[in-house]
């Protein structure tokens, strides 16, 4: 109860001061002909029970000609990359949180493709709320492998708590300002999870 309270307090708060921002991406993004310009996908939350995430859109459309998305470097824009780096696709994700599909603090949303692929122990996941940031987020991100950000995810999962996340938001706040591990190495964002490949005893 009180992480829901905290969670509908800060994101109200954050969304009235961080109106003018939202709304400057809104018109660039316009103007660029990024559009729609928001980006709502199906996402698995509480449970792996669906809704949609919605960002600001970073990425085109474009497609090869056999109708497949072209890979992410490509279509991928320069004014997304900026959002990207400085996760400000990331701001309308709030109303996520003041929906209640999400939360400020837990796991990050992945696609629901994925849900097959998990090992039981990283099903854990999904026991809380996925998150805006999370415990992965503020060690690693996008710069460590799959098998180290569940790990990551599920040790929050064991150990949440208030403190833990006020902790997990301010390391948010000093990640966006360093703009550290956004990308994997030789990726425009983070490859695609394939499965857990399991040790041989």
């Amino acid at each position: 109860m009180l992480k829901r309270f905290m969670d509908v307090i800060v994101a109200f708060v954050a969304l009235m001061i961080l109106l003018p921002i939202l709304i400057i991406c809104s018109v660039i993004l316009y103007c660029l002909n990024c559009r729609p310009i928001f980006f709502t996908q199906t996402r698995p939350g509480l449970h792996g029970k669906s809704f949609n995430m919605i960002k600001f859109r970073s990425m085109t459309d474009n497609k090869d000609s056999n109708g497949e998305l072209l890979p992410d470097e490509e279509r991928l824009t320069l004014f997304g990359q900026f959002i990207r780096k400085t996760s400000l696709d990331e701001l309308p994700g709030l109303w996520c949180v003041l929906k209640g599909d999400m939360s400020l603090v837990g796991p990050r949303p992945l696609l629901v493709e994925y849900l097959p692929l998990y090992s039981e122990e990283q099903t854990k996941r999904h026991d809380v709320k996925p998150g805006i940031t999370g415990w992965a987020q503020v060690n690693g991100r996008n710069s460590i492998s799959w098998e180290e950000k569940f790990n990551l995810d599920v040790w929050y999962v064991n150990n949440q708590s208030l403190w833990l996340d006020i902790k997990i938001l301010l390391l948010t706040v000093k990640k966006v300002f360093a703009q550290a591990d956004i990308s994997a190495d030789g990726e425009a964002t983070m490859s695609k999870f394939t499965g857990t490949v399991s040790k041989k005893q």
